[in-house]
């Protein structure tokens, strides 16, 4: 038996029997202790080997609630499978092409198996219609309890997480139970985790590596109080987050950028001191990738007033490929920004730091960069030139990383792709260095804007549009136009309410403008104004520079 399940059932019959997680907050929570989710997955594995799952088989999986999923991704790892949270449709989604899209990633993962719940039961119809099998999981969890977990070891898959790019071209990281045990174990000791005392709270999506594997895997293998609500609640009500932490004395919790900029915006208008209680956290990550210093000192500032303390900030780095995470800044340090001369960064790919004091520090001749830690125990990063040469501290290129969480691979439409070179390092296309053992991110090479020899990072422009009075928070968008060739420019596509006013339009436009150059000493070819929604996003809530770029071509290259 795998290390990871050993250890999952261990706690499931140890501290499992006291501690659990509770779900269908705010309407009607229910708590179940992890021993009693094991027993349902228990029942549910039951079910799928008596079904004739195969063991080494990939199970596809379409559900919101997280009572039904807990149990489902154990229950398939007992059985000796390997699970895929599918993508969710949304009211907008065309359901035809999603139920393409869906046959071909059951393709790619070699599943003809969906098991299927609440909300998306209903959409049994749809996969009828296009011959998909599946089974839904309340149904499953009637079973008779499987006698014993399906022996796998080490090098087995565990999961099969689909990425965050088009849907049109899918892949999944390949994590083995290897990968999983060695991350989730380094992740535990890195955060000094306790099963005695942390509470984590968490609305993240299941089909996003941080929601399935920080905020559901970790506390049910190591056996941790978990508060968990979907997307959907959050964003239907974003002070659920504070109340939840409040409620339930959450210590440990998680979100993107734009999470904490709404709710920071959103705690700093509430007129009662004494609504929420936030003295009890002790951790709140944030590992997107850069870390937007204004939202997060935003969130720190509105969550004071509620006791909140400024050094449960937890910067991070992550990606899927390293299972989940890569690298935690020291506990109880808060975020620390290292500000660097802007012209070196972007001309000669050096971070040469500006000390305190330094009268440039709040100008637009500086960037400021999240420190993100060391790598976690069992991992190694490097920094590496456009040559291949290795670099040293506080020289910029890009990060690549080895060791036992990394995936040995993904899984595509065209078969499997080897991810690891002959040392066993993975390019993670992602651009940063290294400050005493620290990693620091810049952004992704493929997002790099590059003018004049100049290499203008995108997260730069849209921190300075998203300052403009009237852009959503995280709906701004810096794209690159011809790129590769010596005429490349940039536009910035952002959303706004006032969208439709054309004189607010203008306005938004005209200081976008300006903001933008007066940051980077470069003016963007267009400025486009739209509807709030319209940005492209991944399922996880990112917007896409790609697939915004190719949508509004044609109205950038009008300059218009």
């Amino acid at each position: 038996m795998s290390r990871f399940v050993d250890t999952m059932i261990a706690s499931a019959q140890a501290d499992g029997t006291q501690r659990g997680m509770v779900t269908g907050e705010p309407s009607e929570p229910v708590r179940r202790t992890w021993a009693e989710v094991h027993g349902r997955a228990r029942r549910l594995a039951g079910g799928l080997t008596g079904g004739g799952f195969d063991p080494g088989g990939a199970v596809a999986v379409l559900a919101a609630a997280p009572e039904l999923i807990a149990p489902t991704v154990q229950g398939v790892w007992l059985a000796g499978g390997s699970v895929t949270m599918l993508h969710q449709p949304t009211p907008r989604t065309d359901l035809a092409d999603w139920a393409a899209d869906t046959l071909q990633v059951l393709r790619m993962i070699g599943s003809d198996l969906v098991l299927l719940g609440e909300p998306f039961d209903q959409l049994a119809p749809v996969l009828d219609e296009n011959g998909i099998q599946y089974r839904t999981i309340e149904t499953l969890l009637d079973d008779e309890p499987i006698a014993e977990p399906v022996a796998t070891d080490e090098d087995a898959l565990a999961l099969l997480q689909l990425t965050s790019g088009s849907t049109a071209e899918p892949k999944a990281v390949r994590i083995t139970h290897g990968n999983l045990y060695s991350n989730i174990s380094a992740m535990a000791r890195r955060s000094e985790l306790d099963p005695g005392s942390d509470v984590m709270v968490s609305w993240l999506p299941t089909f996003h590596d941080m929601g399935m594997v920080g905020f559901l895997t970790v506390p049910m293998t190591f056996g941790i109080e978990l508060v968990k609500v979907t997307p959907v609640d959050f964003l239907s009500a974003p002070l659920l987050w504070p109340e939840l932490i409040t409620r339930y004395g959450g210590t440990i919790t998680a979100a993107p950028n734009f999470a904490y900029a709404i709710v920071g915006r959103r705690l700093a208008r509430v007129d009662d001191d004494d609504a929420y209680d936030l003295s009890t956290l002790r951790i709140a990550l944030n590992g997107a990738e850069p870390i937007d210093e204004t939202a997060v000192a935003a969130f720190a500032d509105a969550g004071g007033r509620f006791g909140m303390p400024a050094e449960c900030v937890f910067p991070a780095y992550g990606l899927a490929e390293a299972t989940l995470a890569v690298s935690f800044a020291p506990l109880s340090t808060g975020l620390t920004v290292d500000v660097v001369e802007a012209g070196p960064l972007e001309s000669e790919d050096r971070a040469v730091v500006v000390p305190e004091g330094d009268t440039r520090r709040g100008t637009e001749q500086v960037r400021g960069f999240a420190v993100l830690g060391r790598p976690l125990d069992g991992i190694e990063a490097q920094i590496v030139g456009n040559g291949g040469d290795v670099l040293g501290e506080r020289e910029v290129g890009e990060i690549r990383l080895r060791g036992e969480a990394i995936t040995p691979g993904y899984l595509t439409v065209d078969g499997p792709v080897e991810t690891q070179d002959a040392g066993g390092w993975f390019a993670t296309g992602d651009i940063g260095y290294l400050v005493d053992g620290q990693l620091v991110i810049c952004g992704r090479s493929k997002d790099v804007i590059i003018l004049g020899g100049r290499n203008i990072y995108p997260t730069d422009i849209e921190r300075a549009a998203s300052s403009v009075d009237g852009v959503r928070a995280g709906n701004a968008v810096a794209v690159r136009l011809e790129a590769g060739t010596r005429r490349e420019r940039f536009a910035v596509v952002l959303e706004s309410k006032a969208a439709g006013d054309e004189a607010e339009e203008s306005r938004i436009v005209k200081e976008v403008t300006a903001r933008v150059r007066d940051t980077v000493d470069a003016r963007p070819y267009a400025v486009l104004v739209l509807p709030t929604g319209s940005l492209p996003k991944t399922p996880s809530g990112k917007v896409q520079r790609g697939a915004t770029a190719e949508q509004y071509r044609e109205r950038m290259d009008a300059g218009a």
